[in-house]
C-alpha cells in the first residue's frame, strides 16, 4: 500500500478563493485589509517566509506594510514601530517573524500587539479564547491549517486517537487544545509526546493520526506508524545535500518514503501543511478587517 497525499497546495488554494471572495466582499465597501509584517535581521529562511507572505497579500490584494530592522535593532525601537502598527486602523493584522535576534524578547513583542490585531493567535488573550472554544479570536495558523486539511481531505477525527508529536506554543500545544474542541472536525482523543516522553515510538504506533511538529529532520519512522494511519507532517528542515545547487534539501520530521507505504494518507514536504499556514494567516487576516469593521 502507498499512501494518498495530501496536497496542500491544492487545498490551500481552495482557502485562498474564498479569501479572496471576502477580499472583494470588502472592497465593494471601500474597505482593504492590511497585514503588516516585520522582520528583525537578516535571517536567509526568515526573508523566504516574509516574502512567501508578502507576495500572497499581493494575489488576494491584502495590502502589505512590509518593514525590515537591522539585526542590531532595540527593543524600543521594535515596540514603538508595533505600537504605530496598533493605532493604525489600515493595518489589521501585525505579525512578527520568528526567530528574532537574541536581543529581543518575543513574549513581549507578542504582548505589545494588541488582541484585535494579533492574526498568528499568540496572544494569551487569544490563545486562551481557542481553549475555551470561541471563535471571536484567531486560531493559529498550522494547527488550524492542518485542521482544515483534514477536513477537506474527509478524514474523520471523532472519537479517532490523534498523537501529536512535540509540545512548542506554535504548533504542539494548539494542536493538541484544536482537537479536543467539542465540534464536528476534532472531537478526538489526543496523547501529546515529546522529548520527555519514555515510551514514545509504542504511543505513536497507537495512533489513528499522527502531527509530526518535532523539528527533527524524519524522525518519524515507518516502525512508529500503525498500518492505516493519516500521517500529518508540520516538520521542515534544511538538511546537506551535495547533489542540489543550493547544498540542501528540504524534509520534514517524518521519514516520508518509508512511512508513505504504511500510512494510509500523508502530506509532502514541501507542499503539504506550509500553504495551509500562509492561507489561515490571510483568512485570519480578513477576518479581523471584518470585526474592525462591525461585518461579523
Amino acid at each position: 500500500m502507498t499512501a494518498q497525499i495530501i496536497d496542500g497546495k491544492m487545498i490551500s488554494a481552495e482557502v485562498n478563493r474564498e479569501n479572496a471572495e471576502n477580499v472583494a466582499l470588502l472592497k465593494s465597501k471601500n474597505i482593504t485589509p492590511g497585514l503588516a509584517v516585520i522582520l528583525v535581521g537578516d535571517n536567509p529562511a526568515s526573508q523566504v517566509y516574509v516574502r512567501a507572505k508578502v507576495k500572497k497579500c499581493e494575489e488576494l490584494e491584502i495590502t502589505s506594510f512590509h518593514h525590515v530592522l537591522d539585526k542590531d535593532a532595540t527593543m524600543d525601537e521594535l515596540l514603538a514601530l508595533i505600537e504605530r502598527l496598533n493605532k493604525d486602523e489600515n493595518v489589521h493584522g501585525i505579525l512578527v517573524q520568528s526567530p528574532p535576534p537574541p536581543q529581543i524578547d518575543e513574549q513581549k513583542v507578542i504582548e505589545s500587539i494588541v488582541p484585535e490585531k494579533d492574526v498568528d493567535c499568540f496572544h494569551a488573550v487569544n490563545v486562551g479564547k481557542m481553549l475555551l472554544g470561541r471563535t471571536d479570536g484567531f486560531f493559529p495558523c498550522t494547527p488550524y491549517g492542518v485542521m482544515i486539511l483534514l477536513e477537506k481531505s474527509g478524514i474523520e477525527t471523532a472519537g479517532k486517537h490523534v498523537v501529536v508529536i512535540g509540545r512548542s506554543n506554535i504548533v504542539g500545544k494548539p494542536m493538541t487544545a484544536l482537537m479536543l474542541q467539542k465540534n464536528p472536525h476534532a472531537n478526538a482523543t489526543v496523547t501529546c509526546v515529546h522529548s520527555m516522553t519514555k515510551n514514545l515510538p509504542e504511543l505513536v504506533r497507537q495512533a489513528d493520526i499522527v502531527v509530526a511538529a518535532i523539528g527533527k529532520p524524519e524522525f518519524v519512522t515507518a516502525d512508529m506508524i500503525k498500518e492505516g494511519a493519516v500521517v500529518i507532517d508540520v516538520g521542515i528542515n534544511r538538511v546537506p545535500d551535495a547533489s542540489s545547487p543550493k547544498g540542501y534539501k528540504l524534509v520534514g520530521d517524518v521519514k516520508y518514503d518509508e512511512v508513505a507505504q504504511k500510512a494510509s494518507k500523508i502530506t509532502p514536504v514541501p507542499g503539504g501543511v506550509g500553504p495551509m499556514t500562509i492561507a489561515v494567516l490571510m483568512q485570519n487576516t480578513i477576518k479581523s478587517c471584518m470585526m474592525q469593521h462591525n461585518l461579523l
